[in-house]
């Protein structure tokens, strides 16, 4: 018998979350419980990033404490096998990631089994089964940090990806949490298009999908989520919204760039732009909202040279990243960097093939932000409900 399974994927990087727990937690929550009682998933599947916060030594306790009160609220009740893998070993700094992927099987679903990548084979899955550690010797995820040849320049990073295999009513399926390298400097981004930044996020998402489109294992169907750190292309949006600017270059004393202003010509000469390397102060910051960002979206070029291999849904939210942690000021963005569409969630064509576009007279696929309307920290969580086609229960 053909039919569908309603899931729901989420991504969030949860960095500031932490460091404001007592802020942000119960919006969080609230907004996250609200979805799932809107779609009503039978699968639902949460990717984290930067567990834990800056100040993660500290936190770790908070990040143990907020997937508990996750899995042990009364809104979860009916999700009776959960699977918790949390990266929280920052001991072991050539290994930690601070990725944490969080999995929920309502009790209607029967036939859900988890890949074991040690033996090769599926598994029923029944219980709580909760890893948080290195997760080293954990058979049922796959783990990896980037190599520093990735990003030579960088000192120290988290970034890497997790992997979970999943058979949901006899289709199966990888989800990928992924975190990529981000854009240290503004200054930096606008020196070439694409920048330096997008070449390095480049050569790492190529080879997440090389590694998880490899033959070792067979091939499956995949949704890759998580903070992708997507930027627009810096130096062609500052090109255009200076065009009929006066633009002054700012040299430090050791005649590096230390900022760029961009004045209006008119008599006023109010600043239209002002850069520094974590500076991104644009006067007309509400175009990053108006019609959901959509003027923007011709600057997202980062997933153009991956269309060989993934997809997307539309866009149809504003960018993601970096709205204000002030809680009275939840739809201002900060002006730290130029906004951006950081969290996303991207899928194989193969995968866009087993979600059911349709039922009942209406589009069954959602892809949203999360918390659009209260402070969620710098990044907004985003989501896709869909229908995925399955066969026999």
């Amino acid at each position: 018998m053909d039919t569908h399974t309603d899931v729901l994927l989420v991504t969030a990087n949860v960095g500031s979350l932490f460091d404001n727990v007592g802020d942000i937690e119960s919006n969080w929550l609230r907004e996250f419980f609200m979805i799932v009682q809107i779609h009503k998933p039978r699968f639902i599947a949460l990717h984290f990033q930067e567990v834990g916060g800056k100040d993660y030594m500290d936190n770790m306790g908070h990040a143990e404490n907020f997937f508990c009160n996750i899995e042990s609220s009364e809104e979860m009740r009916d999700f009776d096998r959960v699977c918790i893998y949390v990266d929280n070993h920052f001991k072991d700094v050539d290994c930690f990631t601070a990725l944490g992927s969080l999995y929920f099987i309502h009790k209607s679903l029967k036939n859900i089994y988890q890949y074991d990548f040690n033996v090769k084979d599926f598994k029923a899955v029944s219980g709580h089964n909760k890893y948080v550690g290195s997760l080293h010797g954990v058979n049922t995820v796959e783990k990896e940090k980037f190599i520093k040849d990735f990003w030579p320049d960088f000192k120290w990073s988290r970034k890497g990806f997790m992997r979970t295999r999943w058979i949901i009513h006899n289709q199966g399926l990888d989800l990928v949490n992924v975190h990529l390298f981000h854009d240290a400097s503004n200054l930096i981004a606008c020196n070439a298009s694409p920048s330096i930044y997008s070449a390095n996020r480049h050569k790492a998402l190529r080879y997440v999908i090389n590694r998880i489109s490899d033959t070792s294992y067979n091939p499956l169907p995949f949704f890759l989520f998580g903070d992708f750190n997507f930027r627009l292309d810096t130096l062609s949006l500052v090109q255009n919204v200076s065009t009929s600017a006066e633009v002054q270059t700012v040299m430090d004393c050791s005649n590096e760039v230390e900022k760029i202003i961009c004045e209006e010509k008119d008599k006023e000469h109010k600043v239209l732009l002002h850069i520094e390397t974590k500076m991104f102060a644009y006067l007309h910051q509400a175009v990053f909202r108006e019609d959901n960002g959509r003027a923007l979206l011709k600057y997202d070029k980062e997933t153009t040279a991956f269309h060989d291999v993934i997809t997307e849904e539309e866009i149809l939210f504003p960018p993601s990243y970096p709205y204000s942690e002030d809680h009275t000021k939840p739809t201002q963005y900060m002006n730290t960097r130029c906004p951006a569409w950081c969290d996303r969630i991207l899928m194989s064509h193969t995968a866009k093939d087993i979600i059911q576009r349709s039922g009942d007279g209406q589009n069954r696929v959602v892809y949203n932000m999360l918390g659009t309307n209260v402070c969620m920290g710098d990044h907004k969580p985003v989501f896709l409900s869909f229908a995925l086609k399955t066969s026999g229960h």
